[in-house]
């Protein structure tokens, strides 16, 4: 068990540009017993440090069962994000962690998956979505809904081709306020709610995103016949601590 009070530096071993301003960060614990005994589930996240300057909550989107390959998607929109923005390969970070409950992916073996996600909300979902793929037979059919404002906020472009071509995978996309080269929905992430075939007795959902589009879209889940216990939403508040203790979030 990792002490969560302690920061455990870190080392980035890769820097992939997504989009403006965002980069994902590939991170290698510096410490081989940390390494050996640092677990996380799909959906946690760490709080990532950078000395003398400050931490912010960043989800893991790397697959739990590669727990030594530490990725975390990071938009640069703030005091602490926009310093990470300025390290380059080899310099270091801290990890506190993990945090948070997780996916409940266990559960959701046997059963179909419908993945909604917006904006950078899709990151929370990439570990879950991999680890799934990476055990296809256990899931049934997959359908991936992700919205985004403009084209260039689409993130891991790559990762939603490969995740199209998966057997039994449905990817759709949404924009609300796209460019010439956008060949998806216009619109709202919620209107494709209509567009998927769904098994309510079957379905499971998890969610993770704007609050309006959670607030939004899960009653029109319900009354397509998915059950709220069925649905799993992530929701995220600004942290400070990461454990509950200063009352921030």
């Amino acid at each position: 068990m990792i002490n969560p009070y302690l920061i455990h530096p870190a080392t980035i071993m890769e820097k992939i540009r997504e989009a403006d301003s965002i980069h994902t960060y590939r991170l290698r614990l510096n410490d081989e017993e940390t390494r050996r005994n640092f677990r996380f589930a799909a959906g946690q996240f760490n709080m990532v440090y950078l000395f003398g300057v400050g931490e912010v909550a960043i989800s893991i989107v790397s697959d739990p069962e590669e727990p030594e390959r530490l990725d975390h998607t990071i938009r640069s929109v703030g005091r602490v994000t926009s310093a990470i923005a300025q390290l380059q390969l080899g310099e270091t970070l801290g990890i506190r962690g993990p945090f948070g409950q997780g996916w409940p992916l266990e559960a959701v073996r046997g059963h179909d998956v419908v993945i909604v996600t917006g904006g950078l909300g899709c990151a929370p979902v990439v570990g879950a979505i991999d680890y799934m793929f990476r055990r296809r037979r256990h899931y049934g059919s997959v359908k991936i809904i992700h919205g985004v404002k403009t084209s260039r906020d689409l993130l891991f472009h790559e990762r939603f081709e490969a995740w199209g071509k998966q057997p039994d995978t449905e990817v759709l996309l949404a924009s609300t306020r796209p460019d010439e080269t956008w060949r998806y929905h216009v619109g709202v992430v919620t209107d494709l709610f209509e567009r998927v075939t769904l098994d309510p007795a079957k379905t499971m959902v998890l969610m993770c995103g704007p609050e309006i589009m959670m607030r939004l879209g899960v009653p029109i889940l319900m009354r397509r016949g998915i059950p709220a216990t069925a649905i799993y939403v992530s929701l995220e508040r600004h942290m400070e601590c990461g454990i509950g203790l200063c009352g921030h979030c």
